[in-house]
């Protein structure tokens, strides 16, 4: 499989690491969008989140169950937001369930 955050997981393409735990791995965005911008994953390669189900829900539960903890470790007391993309009219651009965590300034209430 050739799966660019499957790489980072595996150490093979470096990355900022935020958090991680046993399921879940969290970093910094190369490209970030705010002032705060971490990508949230889990370790598990799900393509996205049309691709949840019985079986693997319980990994995605622990990307939210992380992620009020990533956002306190990262400063986001008044706020942020949580994204993610599905497919590429959603701008899909890593086929990987990923959660972007977006804060650190006011955020536009307009999404665009």
């Amino acid at each position: 499989m050739d799966c660019l955050f499957c790489s980072i997981l595996e150490g093979a393409i470096p990355s900022q690491k935020v958090y991680e735990d046993e399921n879940v791995y969290a970093f910094r965005d190369i490209n970030p969008q705010a002032p705060v911008h971490v990508l949230v994953i889990p370790k598990e390669h799900i393509p996205s989140a049309d691709a949840v189900s019985a079986v693997n829900s319980g990994k995605v539960a622990a990307v939210f169950e992380a992620i009020p903890k990533i956002a306190k470790e990262c400063g986001l007391e008044q706020g942020y937001r949580v994204i993610t993309n599905v497919g590429e009219h959603g701008c899909q651009s890593v086929k990987h369930l990923h959660f972007h965590v977006l804060g650190g300034k006011q955020l536009s209430e307009k999404m665009d």
